[in-house]
């Protein structure tokens, strides 16, 4: 019975099966819009940016490009590093290593 954003402001993140990625975004830009519930510090983004791109280094490679111009493993390491981006204290996978 709780809203989505107020999840979000708990610190639950959820990487969904279906991965979501929103389509017409960058990765730089899915990545940024998930530092929004913890309200965006910027002065920890490159930081945050720089841990997700060491994890999935393809994911910097293609930083520019947009996400429905991904492979199927890619959308699924975007999906999980926008998880990351939010700084959850709790992460709900579903299927978490579909197409990797």
């Amino acid at each position: 019975g709780i809203a989505t954003p107020e999840i979000a402001r708990m610190g639950i993140s959820m990487v969904p099966e279906g991965r979501g990625v929103f389509p017409g975004l960058s990765v730089y830009d899915n990545l940024r819009v998930a530092t929004t519930p913890r309200g965006g510090h910027v002065g920890k983004l490159d930081d945050d940016l720089d841990r997700v791109f060491e994890l999935f280094p393809i994911l910097a490679e293609r930083r520019n490009q947009l996400g429905w111009a991904l492979s199927g493993g890619q959308q699924q390491m975007l999906a999980i590093g926008r998880a990351i981006m939010a700084r959850p204290k709790l992460m709900l996978l579903d299927e978490p290593s579909l197409g990797l």
